[in-house]
């Protein structure tokens, strides 16, 4: 599963691409769910882009979408808290 919820919390398995000619929900990667972002892996443009896309995705302010693990990787692990929106509802 690449999501789990506790309370309000959401944490969220991602795999990411960065440098994709457009930012998308890319669809299911093994345990992960795969994010393809236009933002280039540097000077963590990419990393800053993930999170203001996955803000909008949950209607929830950027400063509620938190990256815990993956700084550096394409995988990575990010809370989303007070969301209404259920994680399968990105997927379309």
């Amino acid at each position: 599963m690449w999501y789990k919820v506790d309370g309000e919390n959401l944490t969220l398995t991602l795999h990411i691409q960065p440098g994709a000619k457009k930012t998308e929900v890319a669809g299911l990667y093994g345990d992960a769910l795969k994010i393809r972002l236009a933002a280039p892996p540097v000077e963590g443009r990419a990393n800053a882009a993930l999170l203001a896309f996955l803000a909008e995705k949950f209607e929830v302010p950027a400063r509620r979408v938190t990256l815990k693990h993956g700084e550096s990787s394409r995988k990575k692990v990010v809370c989303v808290s007070g969301s209404a929106i259920l994680p399968e509802a990105i997927l379309a």
